[in-house]
């Protein structure tokens, strides 16, 4: 279950996930970014990146903040954007290795899920870009099972650009067809999806534009999972909370860990699965290094079903 030194979802295999065991939570961030700040403070988003310090900082109180509190999260997803350095660019090997000295201090019994981002395999993906991520990262896209409960990390970046590998694109579709035929074989409770790109930031008509996905291509995603009777997307890449719902599925947008671009603060969301639902809540990371999850959570928690 060890890739790169980390506990992964792998963790979650051969043990029997299948069954709902009561309720649990995770914890979602996005966009560490390392190396975002400085070049958005110096407005050259391309080789501004030079710097890190900040971010490196940020990441830390994530990990502590996650390592402090008890009950454990099952597990933690960074859904994105985990390095600011694009395919090729000059700092990104030193961000990487930041990036994993950091995570590498998470509680050894918290598995890391890590989902692609823009930034982490290019705008317009090559099968080299994502070659590099999967030797990196792990896979782009895969699915675990915790608790009676399906989660689905998807590879965003294939549904936003995929004109330079669209066999992968087409791989990508087909294996998820295959797996909401295997989550509906199961009777699961709950299925839930992470991916980079928000499918809309607020409203499912919205306008496309670089923070959601061009509308045609999100209209048949959101009916294909609503169709599987999935529950929620959370996702990151707006650096800004937001989220809306479509015929029932939820879509939650969650600011960064890293750079703000909006008036939130450097956070994580803590996300609580219940026999009925899906509740979460976005915590900055100062009030979850001080106080840990709200009672009204806990209590959900202890709900024995």
């Amino acid at each position: 279950a060890l890739f790169a030194g980390f506990l992964t979802y792998h963790a979650f295999f051969g043990v029997d996930e299948y069954q709902w065991k009561g309720p649990f939570y995770f914890i979602q961030g996005a966009d560490p970014q390392f190396g975002l700040m400085k070049a958005w403070a110096v407005g050259d988003t391309n080789n501004g990146d030079d710097e890190w310090g900040e971010e490196i900082k940020l990441a830390e109180q994530a990990v502590q903040a996650i390592n402090k509190l008890n009950p454990k999260p099952k597990f933690f997803v960074l859904c994105g954007d985990l390095i600011h350095g694009m395919p090729g660019s000059q700092w990104r090997k030193d961000q990487e290795q930041d990036l994993k000295n950091v995570l590498k201090n998470t509680d050894q019994d918290i598995p890391l899920v890590f989902v692609s981002g823009n930034h982490d395999i290019g705008n317009t993906p090559t099968k080299e870009t994502i070659d590099n991520y999967c030797k990196n990262w792990g896979d782009d896209y895969f699915s675990f099972w915790v608790g009676g409960v399906f989660f689905l990390v998807l590879n965003s970046q294939l549904y936003f650009d995929s004109s330079k590998c669209p066999e992968l694109k087409q791989a990508q579709d087909v294996w998820l067809n295959e797996q909401l035929a295997v989550a509906q074989k199961h009777k699961c409770k709950h299925i839930i999806v992470f991916q980079h790109i928000p499918l809309f930031l607020k409203k499912p008509d919205e306008a496309h534009d670089y923070f959601n996905l061009e509308k045609s291509v999100r209209q048949e995603i959101m009916e294909k999972f609503h169709k599987a009777g999935i529950k929620a997307v959370f996702s990151g890449h707006y650096h800004r909370n937001a989220g809306g719902s479509y015929r029932g599925l939820e879509m939650v947008v969650s600011s960064a860990i890293g750079c703000q671009l909006g008036e939130d603060t450097h956070g994580l969301r803590v996300v609580v699965v219940t026999d009925e639902k899906i509740v979460h809540r976005y915590y900055s990371l100062n009030e979850l290094s001080s106080q840990g999850i709200e009672k009204e959570l806990l209590d959900m928690l202890a709900k024995q079903n």
